[in-house]
């Protein structure tokens, strides 16, 4: 890949764990990418468990890049507030003043599966590259990735395992390492009293604690 090549992580990351950030690194070294700028959503359409505030998210997702010259925040939308929808995030980022060369939207296998009820669907293959993340044991398979009612405008690169749309952006299939570890377990460690210690970073760790987030509800 040449010049800049961006990669959106956008997500809920409610509470940033070391997984996401372990898949982070692993793609960007993959891909080659310059920088993953990390997105959290302000009010994700699809998510409906216990979310922490916007605020605190965004906050436990700067203490988790810190120190990760590679790594960087954006708080679009939180500023832009309202429901968020990553097709206009990547809006935002491909008519910024300086855009990327290359965009990278960063995504799992199991958001991926689910794309179909996006929003703006199918639009998001004409707006940037795709890079979908899966872990071994996951139930994603290569040839299936595509969902059936637009695969005839791809064409499959079983080799460098990727698809390329007609318009000229590619939807890649990276293994990334397996860390038995999700926002659920740890919202859920905290409601039990159980150690998050090497679930999150340490700095997320003390943040959770300091603002008393996923505690459940004293009575009623």
């Amino acid at each position: 890949m040449r010049g800049t090549a961006l990669g959106i992580f956008g997500g809920t990351f409610n509470p940033i764990h070391l997984g996401h950030l372990r898949a982070a690194e692993e793609i960007r070294q993959l891909c080659g990418l310059s920088r993953v700028v990390f997105v959290p959503a302000y009010l994700p359409p699809h998510k409906h468990a216990q979310v922490a505030p916007a605020p605190h998210r965004l906050a436990m997702v700067r203490c988790a890049v810190r120190g990760n010259p590679f790594f960087s925040v954006s708080d679009i939308e939180l500023r832009r507030s309202g429901t968020s929808y990553s097709f206009e995030t990547i809006q935002y980022f491909n008519s910024r003043l300086h855009p990327p060369d290359e965009l990278f939207f960063i995504i799992g296998s199991d958001a991926f599966r689910e794309i179909y009820t996006w929003k703006y669907y199918p639009d998001f293959f004409s707006a940037c590259h795709f890079i979908v993340m899966d872990r071994p044991g996951e139930s994603c398979c290569f040839d299936d990735l595509i969902p059936p009612d637009i695969r005839r405008a791809f064409k499959k690169n079983r080799i460098e395992r990727l698809y390329e749309h007609r318009s000229g952006y590619r939807v890649f299939y990276r293994r990334v390492t397996l860390l038995d570890i999700s926002s659920t377990a740890v919202r859920r460690a905290v409601q039990s009293d159980a150690s998050i210690k090497y679930m999150v970073p340490d700095a997320v760790e003390r943040y959770i604690y300091r603002h008393a987030l996923y505690r459940k509800a004293r009575g009623g």
